[in-house]
């Protein structure tokens, strides 16, 4: 993923805002350490900071049309290009950039082309014609972007909000699936589904459909001109996108350029739930295994640079960044520039361990919307900002538009999670992979429990974040925290100092008011904490806490159904609550 930062329409001196714009564009930087790019207009700049994956020798940016009229400036990836360009046949290209199309696209079509694109973008385009400039992000919000606007009457709009968080008077997060238009002066909803709605659908569950929607959109991710790999905790998601990958790499132009022995990436702490799943599903499916451990300190170390990296104080996603930003920089140290992962099946498929408690179909369908629209704000944010910390892209197959619609067209009666009739959560996509004749997995890989990252990567890990939190915050200071704190007061004192440690950085209101806050128990929206009346009292983002459901649940006297084996502080459960959920091996 690479860096864009746009101002425009500034008052200012011209060279003195230049100079400006420039220091402010190398903040980005470790998004796109391949290139740097800085195009003026009078007082409109937009500038790049390039990650090259596709076309690395002449796709710099920014981009342009024939006569340079159009100037544009892109993060992201178009994995339709090549259609695209057939259809823009009287267009001379400059260059092989995938992102190139958006300029030509504009030339045809104005500003209603974005629905056009398939991939994953942020833009800014500037028609020097008439010096109006249109910014756009994607369906989902996989590629981050920011908006704000300088007391002078300028609009700055950047990949990062350290980008603009020091020169606006007002900025926050440009909205996903939205067009800015400065003829219109505002914002518009380019990207409508018929999930959007949350309408409940109807459709009958078809597996081999959603098999095949899956394999596009990972075979579409397999677009690119440097080395690449996959993430592999072991678990469904990430052992699927593997999967899938090892069986139609061969054949394609990245296995021509690369070869076709697929690498795969692990992280953890030594031991660990995702260091032994992980291995067991590379040795399965024949990849160049690449295990990482980090210990608790060397999180507990990186912290800070985690928040200033993923501008957030949302607990479980900096829980989940840190591993996820250590296992990066040791990625990139081997040469791979691109990684393939397995986030968003949760939020659309209700895999996470409190939708066994989801009261009906309605309601769990509400909840998946709810968690695809705010997706921005965690696991998207995080896949991207804690790789490109280290300049690695993240692609994110399960965020595919067409998989996408897809999987939310079934009836969510399919993606209830039944014990009597052996469904466990995700059952719809466990089943849709369940292939006897060609397997793609073994069965207890297949039907492994979910385990969130930040829990997979070694359970002590977030004991031990809890246990650094303990002595650092004093109990006064948690007794303060709400006229400290007014907004989103921190309720922990894990959550009181990520906080503090993100107003150092980002001390701006506007800041504060990037990050969502809300109860929530094993990552479940505020709505959902009402399922069940336990959870009101063991709030906390850890899929440890679904009391009853995981099958290392944080407190013993919550599961009074629970047989326990063993004296420890964190005993052995060898049998749960929830009937027909499976037991990880």
């Amino acid at each position: 993923m690479c860096g864009i930062l746009a101002v425009l329409g500034c008052a200012d001196d011209t060279q003195g805002k230049r100079v400006r714009v420039l220091e402010l564009s190398r903040r980005l930087k470790h998004r796109g350490p391949d290139w740097s790019g800085m195009h003026q207009v009078g007082d409109c700049y937009l500038s790049h900071q390039r990650l090259a994956i596709i076309d690395p020798a002449s796709g710099d940016q920014p981009l342009y049309n024939e006569d340079k009229s159009i100037v544009v400036t892109v993060n992201g990836e178009i994995y339709n290009h090549e259609q695209l360009r057939a259809q823009l046949s009287s267009h001379t290209f400059r260059t092989g950039s995938d992102c190139e199309v958006i300029a030509h696209l504009y030339e045809e079509h104005g500003e209603n082309f974005i629905d056009m694109l398939d991939g994953v973008f942020s833009f800014v385009l500037l028609d020097t014609r008439d010096n109006s400039f249109i910014a756009a992000r994607d369906a989902i919000g996989v590629t981050p972007l920011y908006i704000g606007w300088g007391i002078d009457g300028s609009v700055w709009i950047s990949s990062e909000m350290k980008g603009l968080n020091d020169d606006c008077e007002h900025f926050e997060i440009f909205p996903p699936g939205h067009l800015y238009s400065s003829k219109q002066g505002g914002f518009k909803r380019w990207y409508n589904p018929p999930w959007f709605s949350e309408v409940i659908p109807s459709v009958p569950y078809d597996p081999l459909a959603l098999r095949k929607a899956f394999e596009k959109a990972v075979v579409k991710r397999l677009m690119t001109d440097v080395p690449f790999g996959v993430l592999l905790s072991g678990g469904l998601d990430s052992s699927l996108v593997a999967a899938v990958t090892v069986r139609h790499l061969a054949g394609t132009k990245a296995a021509k350029r690369w070869g076709t022995k697929l690498h795969s990436f692990c992280v953890g702490l030594e031991g660990s739930p995702d260091l032994k799943a992980a291995k067991e599903v590379a040795n399965y499916l024949g990849t160049m295994h690449h295990e990482f451990t980090f210990t608790v300190q060397d999180g507990i170390d990186a912290i800070e640079d985690v928040i200033y990296h993923t501008e957030t104080y949302d607990v479980t996603t900096i829980r989940a960044s840190t591993p996820m930003f250590l296992m990066s920089r040791k990625i990139k140290s081997l040469g791979v520039k691109m990684v393939i992962s397995g986030e968003g099946s949760d939020e659309i498929f209700g895999g996470y361990l409190y939708f066994h408690k989801a009261p009906n179909k309605e309601e769990l369908h509400r909840e998946t919307c709810q968690k695809i629209k705010a997706l921005h704000q965690y696991d998207c944010l995080r896949a991207n900002k804690a790789t490109s910390a280290w300049g690695l892209e993240a692609r994110v197959p399960f965020l595919d538009k067409e998989f996408i619609n897809e999987a939310m067209s079934i009836d969510p009666e399919w993606k209830m999670i039944r014990p009597d009739l052996g469904r466990i959560e995700k059952w719809v996509l466990r089943k849709a992979f369940d292939d006897e004749e060609q397997p793609f997995l073994p069965k207890h890989i297949l039907y492994r429990q979910k385990e969130q990252f930040s829990d997979g990567v070694g359970y002590s890990w977030i004991d031990g974040l809890k246990a650094h939190a303990e002595s650092n915050v004093t109990d006064k200071m948690m007794s303060n925290a709400k006229f400290i704190y007014p907004h989103n007061t921190p309720t922990t004192k894990e959550a009181y100092c990520y906080r503090m440690i993100f107003e150092r950085f980002f001390p701006q209101n506007s800041a504060i008011l990037t990050v969502p806050g809300g109860p929530s128990v094993a990552c479940s929206t505020a709505k959902a904490v009402e399922w069940d009346a336990q959870w009101s009292g063991n709030l906390d983002p850890s899929g440890r806490a679904a009391l009853g459901v995981h099958l290392s649940a944080y407190e013993q006297e919550h599961l009074p159904a629970t047989i326990m084996a063993g004296t420890s502080k964190k005993p052995r459960m060898i049998e749960v609550a929830a009937p027909g959920v499976a037991i990880e091996s």
